[in-house]
Formats: C-alpha cells, sequence, structure tokens
C-alpha cells in the first residue's frame, strides 16, 4: 500500500462562536514568531549561527508565549521560522541584500498619516494529531486551546469547530488541521489534512524521461520517444518583478498591503508549481515512462568548487525565488501517486556535453539558447541537450546509456525543434501556437 497525505479546504459553519477564539490563537502564533525572531537574530550575532527547531524548542519552551498554543502548535511555529531563516541564509551567499525574516506586525494610521498603534496580525495555527478530536459522523472538529487561553481548569480546554467541505469529500484520518485566516473574506477557514493509503500503483512502463530546471526554462523535458517539451518561466520572471516592486511602493514592509502582496505572490508561484507537476506527470503516463531523472540542485545553485554560482543581479533573484527544490518535492509526491519514480541524478557537464556524440566543450554553447558541435556538426536547443543528458544519466558509468551516443539513423529534430507550453493562470500549461509562414 503507498501512503499518501490530501489537504481538503473547509469552510468553518459556526464562525461566529469560534472566531474570537481562533483570533487569540492567530495572535498568539505571531507573538511566539516575533519573540524567536529576535532570539534567533540575538544568536545569529553572537555567534554566526542560525539555531534550529530544536534548539528554539529548549529555549522557550517555558515562555509565556509558547503557552499561548498548544505544544505541538507552538512546535510549529518554531519549525517554520527555523525554516525561514536557514531559507535566507542560502540566498544572502548570492544576495547581499536579503533579509533574514521579519516580524509579524500589523500598523494602524490615523486620519493624518501617524502610526497610532501596533497589533500582531492572525497568523496560521496548525493543530497536530495530540491537539485534535475528530466526530465524523457530525464534520465537527476538536481542538486543544492553548494554556494561557484557557478560561477554567477544567471547562472550555478546547474549540469545537463545525465544518463543511466540498462535495463528495469524505475527511478521514486526520493528521493535521490548519487554521488559515482570509484577510481578503475576513474570516478563518480550514485546511484538513487526512493520511490515505491506496494500493501501489504499477508504472505506466519503463521508459525513461529527464528534466533540466533553469532560469529562462524552467524546466526541459526530454523523453526516450524523440519527443522533448520547454516550459518557459515568464510568468515567474514577471511575478518576480511585479510583486518587489509593489511591495517596495508600501509604506511598511510588514504592513497589511504588504503581507497581502507576499501572500498573493506565493501563492501564485505555489500554483504554478503545482500545474507544472501535474502536466509533467500526465505527459510522462501518456509516454509509458516509469523512471524521472531530474538535475541535482547543486548543478543549478552551485559551480564545481561548490560556490554558490552568480548569475547577476536579476537572475540570482530568479534563482533564488523559484525554489527548484520545492517543485522537485511536489513533482516527486503527483509522480509517485502514478507509480513514477522520480530520481536525482547529477548534473556535472550536462550543459557542456552533446547528447548525440559526447564530445565536451565549453564554448559549444554559444548562447543561452543554442548548443552547437563542431564533432557531429549538430545544433540543438541548450536546455533540450541538457535534459537529454540528465535522461541518459551520463555521469553514471554503470548506466549503459551513459554513453551519450545515438543511432546514426536516429533523427536529431526533436533536439531542435522542441514542443512549447506557455503558464495561464485560468487553464493551467497550453501548447504555444506555432506560426506557420505560408508566403512564397
Amino acid at each position: 500500500m503507498l501512503e499518501v497525505h490530501r489537504t481538503h479546504q473547509a469552510k468553518i459553519l459556526n464562525h461566529q462562536q469560534v472566531e474570537e477564539p481562533l483570533d487569540r490563537h492567530g495572535w498568539s502564533a505571531s507573538k511566539l514568531w516575533n519573540v524567536a525572531n529576535y532570539h534567533s537574530r540575538e544568536v545569529w550575532e553572537n555567534t554566526g549561527k542560525i539555531p534550529d527547531h530544536g534548539d528554539l524548542k529548549d529555549e522557550l519552551k517555558t515562555h509565556n508565549m509558547y503557552k499561548g498554543l498548544h505544544s505541538q502548535s507552538s512546535q510549529r511555529v518554531l519549525e517554520e521560522l527555523a525554516e525561514a531563516f536557514n531559507s535566507w541564509y542560502a540566498k544572502r551567499k548570492s544576495d547581499d541584500r536579503a533579509n533574514p525574516p521579519g516580524y509579524r506586525k500589523k500598523n494602524y494610521y490615523d486620519d493624518h498619516g501617524n502610526r497610532v498603534h501596533e497589533e500582531h496580525p492572525r497568523s496560521t495555527v496548525t493543530w497536530k494529531q495530540n491537539g485534535i478530536k475528530h466526530d465524523t459522523k457530525n464534520n465537527r472538529v476538536r481542538l486543544s486551546k492553548g494554556a494561557n487561553h484557557k478560561e477554567h481548569p477544567k471547562a472550555w480546554e478546547y474549540i469545537l469547530l463545525e465544518y463543511e467541505t466540498r462535495p463528495g469529500v469524505t475527511v478521514e484520518n486526520l493528521q493535521q488541521v490548519r487554521a488559515i485566516y482570509d484577510k481578503a473574506k475576513g474570516r478563518w477557514e480550514l485546511h484538513l489534512v487526512c493520511k490515505d493509503e491506496i494500493e501501489t500503483p504499477t508504472a505506466p512502463g519503463e521508459e525513461t524521461a529527464g528534466i533540466d530546471l533553469g532560469i529562462c526554462n524552467f524546466a526541459a523535458v526530454a523523453y526516450s520517444t524523440e519527443e522533448t517539451d520547454l516550459y518557459p518561466g515568464n510568468r515567474l520572471k514577471q511575478d518576480g518583478y511585479y510583486f518587489p516592486k509593489e511591495i517596495a511602493k508600501c509604506d511598511d514592509s510588514g504592513g497589511e498591503r504588504a503581507t497581502r502582496l507576499h501572500s498573493k505572490w506565493s501563492e501564485r508561484r505555489t500554483h504554478f508549481f503545482h500545474s507544472l507537476a501535474k502536466h509533467i506527470t500526465e505527459q510522462c503516463v501518456e509516454k509509458e515512462v516509469g523512471r524521472v531523472n531530474v538535475g541535482k540542485l547543486a548543478g543549478v545553485r552551485e559551480d564545481e568548487n561548490g560556490e554558490s554560482k552568480n548569475w547577476g543581479k536579476h537572475g540570482n533573484l530568479d534563482l533564488h525565488g523559484w525554489a527548484f527544490d520545492r517543485f522537485t518535492s511536489i513533482l516527486t509526491y503527483k509522480a509517485k501517486v502514478k507509480g513514477i519514480e522520480v530520481v536525482e541524478v547529477s548534473e556535472r557537464d550536462t550543459s557542456k556535453t552533446c547528447c548525440v556524440c559526447g564530445r565536451e566543450d565549453d564554448s559549444q554553447r554559444v548562447e543561452r539558447g543554442l548548443f552547437v558541435c563542431e564533432e557531429c556538426d549538430g545544433a540543438f536547443n541548450a536546455d533540450v541537450n541538457g535534459a537529454e543528458n540528465i535522461r541518459l544519466n551520463i555521469n553514471d558509468e554503470s548506466n549503459p546509456e551513459s554513453s551519450a551516443s545515438l543511432d546514426e539513423d536516429r533523427s536529431t529534430g526533436w533536439l531542435a525543434q522542441p514542443g512549447v507550453y506557455l503558464y495561464d493562470l485560468s487553464c493551467g500549461f497550453q501548447p504555444q501556437e506555432q506560426v506557420v509562414d505560408c508566403k512564397p
């Protein structure tokens, strides 16, 4: 059996009765984040090291703010902060303008534009199994309160929520409950994470595909069926230029509008990743692919000496804002459900090796999108050439196909003219229309 986790969105039916306790817990999550953030900054300034979530837990478990949530909920806040600091630490290697995770605050202004006071915003609160009791018959979930919010030692120790999901959804084996405040609607909603067991699917086939991740084209995919696809990252680039500019216009980087822009930017990026992973998985099923080779991230972010590559001012922002590792995780999950194995392989020399004859030369990539080989007189799309080398796994000497050689009668046109899929927010990835010039 294969274990999978599914997240279902749910509407809170008794919102008026539970809004106040959810608000208090959302504020407590923000306060705990800020306390842990302050402590992490102090440790960083004094030692040059970033505390992990275990260190934060040991340091703050007796703090009053830690008791504002159920213990597992507090632990999740500290985990998220530790993840944010680690992401910042990795980004600052190539972008000295990168800022550490900010404090969570909400500013209010009077009619004259003067700041009156500050209030913590409502942060997402996560309850794990020890803090949940689920009534499957009546669609109710009971969430444990933090010690600071229990009005009486033996009474009102929980928040009782009545929820409604979309038709046809059955909520069973509940693992997590996330209460998320929707600022646009002015109300809380639930994300219910359930564990399902399904029969281990059979692989669609025995073919192999290769994926090369990059900046200009987010993904290039090569199939053993002499087919290749390109997925440009134009939408991510547009968002990467638009949202930072809009956020910079805000009076306060931690204000309500800036927070809303950050949230929308993150949602659009996540939607792109999920849509792309779904589309590639569907293509693999159609082409009977049972294994997908994905280039290891070190090949994109680092050079042969382990140092961060410098892709230029805008390139560095794109690279570290697109979260290749996150996309790989999403793809691995979606492919696994279809019986497809995703394997990370070395990207070393895949961008400067001809996938036809195996000749290696730094000068062969004459332009960002063009790869020319003087040995076999071939001209290919550079990203597709890299994807084909990843598919062949040329760095694996035990792989019989890693010789990077094609039969003489095998066409190479598919390496030069891949299919292109463009991303649309409303309908996902669609094939780019081919314009044919009919003039004589």
